[in-house]
């Protein structure tokens, strides 16, 4: 923290020493190591000038848009850009979403661990990114499905087999409709959902009739019945966890109530893994 009273200039100071002018095509010589600081202005594409007082707390407040022109121009990790907001403006920056491919080992691990319990990955958009063996037995194989079929409101609304194994399948419709609107909005993510929105309308009227009600819901913990093919009827309780610096994320643990199914559960289990 600077004790100069000016934590945005030494941040900007810090973080424009740290950068290889080389690798940005800058060159002569140097007395004191990183860019200038007109160099990181062109690269802002903002006046120098602007630039200058801004390191010298001069100017007043900057625009959310210059500091992302800076973040971009100093090449800012995600938290350093967060931390660059938090100085200028006194707030996180807006979310901007990104589409997502998988995830990474550790969190895959991590989904291992829960034996028993269910546990999968989804997006801001309920793609469903990853997912625990014991999902694929209670859930639904989602290995078995192309990418853009492991969307949970595709399944919901347009896969007959998924519709049937829910125990009350309107009222879950509602749910996941609410909660879908909320969580794409707060991953800033409303324009990258426009596309399946009109294909879901155009594919359901049920969804086309909900979406139109503007329902938000909260999705955090619950209960979830199926009538599962091989456990029969089934209740589960599920807790939704954010992925920190991945707003766009969302896991979400299944716990089965009866300790009869999770026995069953852990024999399926085992089986798929080709142990008695």
């Amino acid at each position: 923290m600077s004790t100069d009273g000016n934590a945005l200039g030494t941040f900007l100071r810090d973080r424009r020493s740290r950068l290889d002018p080389a690798v940005f095509g800058f060159s002569g010589r140097r007395r004191t190591p990183g860019l200038r600081r007109e160099e990181v202005a062109q690269r802002a594409n903002i006046s120098p000038t602007w630039y200058t007082w801004l390191e010298q707390g001069r100017g007043g407040a900057p625009s959310s848009d210059v500091l992302n022109r800076i973040a971009n121009g100093l090449m800012l990790t995600e938290p350093e850009r967060e931390h660059l907001f938090m100085l200028g403006l006194g707030r996180p920056p807006e979310v901007r979403y990104r589409a997502v491919e998988g995830i990474s080992p550790r969190l895959q691990r991590l989904l291992d661990t829960f034996e028993v319990s269910p546990a999968l990955v989804r997006t801001a958009a309920w793609d469903i990114v990853a997912w625990n063996r014991a999902a694929t037995i209670v859930m639904t194989d989602y290995g078995k499905l192309a990418p853009e079929d492991r969307n949970v409101l595709r399944m919901l609304f347009c896969n007959p087999g998924v519709r049937n194994v829910q125990h009350d399948w309107e009222t879950v419709a509602r749910f996941v409709v609410g909660a879908f609107r909320a969580d794409a909005a707060r991953a800033g993510a409303t324009s990258e959902i426009a596309e399946l929105v009109e294909e879901l309308c155009r594919a359901s009227p049920e969804f086309k009739a909900i979406w139109q009600e503007n329902e938000v819901i909260a999705h955090g913990e619950g209960t979830k019945r199926l009538r599962h093919p091989v456990l029969g009827n089934i209740e589960l309780e599920y807790s939704g966890f954010a992925i920190d610096g991945r707003p766009d994320l969302n896991m979400v643990v299944y716990n089965p109530v009866d300790p009869d199914v999770i026995e069953c559960i852990r024999r399926l289990v085992r089986e798929k893994n080709g142990r008695p």
